[in-house]
């Protein structure tokens, strides 16, 4: 693994430090990065109604989409896990429409990694294309 993915790595590691997970104490960190490099950090939220709880994933590109981003190169998904994490249903529909076929980063604690393209995660995808 090249030595800017391990730091996106370690960034993610302590976003996931930040989350909000009284309920499940089920912790995750997401980086999100721009295409001239920008990087969004995001953590999971959770709320009482379980339906409101944000993700990792969309927090950091909602923060990059409030910024004015709009072109991304990767995003990385780090949880305390053996089996690496990969984004929920609804993450892989929103980092499919505001993302593309970006790289995936999954990582655990433990020094585990595994890459994707969103394409690998999402096939047949729902997009905007559909609604013309």
């Amino acid at each position: 693994m090249e030595k800017d993915s391990e730091k996106l790595i370690e960034i993610a590691k302590q976003a996931r430090e930040k989350a909000s997970a009284p309920f499940s104490n089920f912790k995750v960190g997401a980086v999100l990065v721009g295409k001239t490099g920008e990087i969004f950090t995001g953590c999971n939220i959770e709320n009482a109604s379980y339906g409101l709880t944000m993700c990792a994933e969309r927090v950091a590109i909602f923060k990059a989409v409030s910024e004015g981003v709009r072109a991304f190169q990767k995003i990385v998904v780090v949880a305390d896990t053996d089996d690496l994490t990969p984004p929920c249903g609804a993450c892989r529909q929103i980092i499919w429409e505001f993302c593309g076929d970006i790289e995936i980063i999954l990582a655990n604690l433990h020094g585990k990694t595994e890459i994707f393209q969103m394409k690998e995660l999402f096939p047949r995808a729902f997009d905007a294309n559909f609604l013309n």
